[in-house]
Order: C-alpha cells, then structure tokens, then sequence
C-alpha cells in the first residue's frame, strides 16, 4: 500500500495469452501485493491466481466495458487516498481493445502514478509468427459489426502501406475476411492466427481469398488476423491503362463508379485522377 499522504500506482498489468505458465514472476509478486485489482471478469482472475498459486489480499472489482467509466472515477478516488490498484484483462495488455484508456487517462489526470507490468501480447504474438513483414505495422483491432461500416473502414485502409494486425470473432471471421479481400485485393498476403500459444494453436497464412474460402467451414477460439500492407507503386501510373481496366469491368457488368473505385485502390492511384482519365477517354 502507498505510504500515508502520497498516492497510490495504478498498474497495467499484462496477463498470460493462453498459457498459465507464460505469467512473470512480476505478475505473481503484483498480483499479491495490490490493494485493489480491478478485473475484466473476476472469474478468469481467481482461476489465474490458482493455477498461478498466488494468494491476494486485495479488493477484487469487475472492471470491463459496460462500467468501464463510474468504475474509472471510483479507483482514482482510491489511488488518490494512497491504494495501489492493479489492472488485469482476460488476455494481453489492459487498454488494447479491453478496458483501461478511460482509467489511465484520469490517472495521469489525477497526477497519480502509472506504471505497466509487460507480459504477452496477442498483437505482436501474431505479428511475428505471421511471416508477414513487421518493422512497420499498426493495429486496427476489431472491425465494425455491420457490412457498410467495415465496408467504409477496409476502403480507408486500401493502401496502408504497413502490416495490418485485426482481432475477430470466430463467427465473424469469413464475412471479415470476405470484406478484406473485397477492399484489399483477393491476392493480399494475410494470416489467421488461432488460440496463440495453447494446446491447439493454428496458423493459417495465404491470400485473402484462400483465407476466407478456409474459413468458410468453421473457425473456433481466439483470433488475430495479420494482412500485409499494399504493394508500393514502381513508377508512375499508366492512367490510360488503368482507364482501360475500368472499361474491362464495365463491360464485365460492374458500375462505373464502383470500377474506378475498384481499380484505384488495388493500383494505389488518387480515385480523382482516374476518374478523369475516364472521362478524358469519353470525351475523345
């Protein structure tokens, strides 16, 4: 506990992805000192602590998305009266798509020190045993529920030049994967990566379209999708040529409008300057 009229730390605390024993004795010694834990399910952090063989003292409190925000207001008002509070998720780092921004920033708010124990991590786990490319990368987390809104998202991200890294669920996957080959291309080089350092962990890696035709059958756990950045551009576009692809997919059937659209992102060229290569050729 903080000393009498200073206060407390807030602590982030990285849990094990998969395997129990993959915890550090950080972890173990944090996890038995806290005054207050606040967990995404109080459950799973019982269940770490007996397979961990650790006995806590401390306050155990849910702490997840639905009452991320009172429950943030409540533990500073703790740290601030000189209570160390430790902050654990089901898997990974508090704050990278669970709970913990809100709490952190009223901390620093609260001029009360933050600290974070580091441990395992689904997005860089998968990073690197992705065979994807991984100096450069960002994190995208889970894509929007409804078609429109992933649609807008994954046409955002066309021509990202860095390595993607997704969550999903495992009943959303082949819709996720069907949509970013739609909006990334068929051929992008990709990964699905399954139940991360347990007994039956998978790693899937090929095209986007191989990926979604696999996952078609059903994919069950945990899941971390790696997709490779788009390709860099050579030269300057040929926009005559990619004038006459437009064209190709027109008379194939598609709309013109969602051609140019189409072809603009799969060859990295600015939507404006090939639209009006494809009025230039109308008008000769």
């Amino acid at each position: 506990m903080g000393a009498v009229g200073t206060s407390g730390t807030l602590t982030l605390a990285a849990a094990p992805i998969g395997r129990a024993e993959d915890a550090s004795e950080r972890l173990r010694g944090a996890l038995g000192a806290a005054d207050i834990i606040a967990a995404e399910d109080t459950r799973r952090l019982r269940r770490l602590t007996a397979e961990l063989g650790v006995t806590t003292a401390a306050r155990i409190v849910s702490y997840y998305d639905a009452n991320e925000r009172a429950r943030a207001a409540e533990l500073v008002e703790e740290l601030r009266e000189g209570r160390d509070v430790l902050v654990i998720t089901d898997a990974g780092l508090p704050g990278v798509s669970d709970p913990g921004y809100r709490l952190v920033t009223a901390a620093i708010e609260a001029e009360v020190p933050v600290t974070v124990l580091p441990g395992p991590s689904a997005v860089t786990t998968a990073l690197v045993v992705s065979g994807l490319p991984s100096d450069r990368f960002c994190f995208e987390g889970f894509l929007p529920r409804k078609a429109g809104e992933r649609a807008s998202r994954l046409a955002a991200l066309a021509a990202e030049p860095r390595t993607m890294v997704f969550f999903e669920a495992p009943h959303r996957l082949t819709a996720a994967l069907e949509a970013m080959a739609g909006a990334l291309g068929a051929d992008r080089p990709a990964a699905v990566c399954r139940e991360l350092t347990k007994t039956y962990e998978e790693v899937r890696r090929g095209p986007l379209g191989e990926l979604a035709a696999w996952s078609s059958g059903g994919v069950r756990g945990e899941i971390t999708v790696v997709v490779g950045g788009a390709p860099e551009r050579t030269g300057p576009a040929d926009l005559d040529a990619l004038a006459d692809e437009v064209e190709r997919r027109v008379t194939d059937g598609t709309a013109r409008k969602d051609a140019i659209g189409e072809v603009a992102r799969e060859y990295r060229v600015p939507k404006r300057e090939l639209y009006d290569a494809v009025i230039a050729r109308k008008t000769r």
